[in-house]
């Protein structure tokens, strides 16, 4: 029982926890917006390769 206490009392990894997690946070995030960020900018080349392509008619 004194062992349990002291494993809930302990702090230590707490900070390790905290950055772990805001890790995972921010790298869901950077994997989302990097797929929003991958199809505007192909609209972009689509757009502007239609142009280019209307203007050698």
């Amino acid at each position: 029982m004194h062992l349990f206490r002291q494993l809930l009392s302990d702090l230590r990894g707490a900070t390790a926890i905290e950055y772990g997690l805001i890790a995972a946070i921010m790298s869901v995030a950077l994997i989302s917006g990097y797929g929003a960020f991958t199809g505007a900018l192909m609209g972009t080349f689509n757009a502007i390769e239609t142009e280019i392509v209307e203007a050698g008619k």
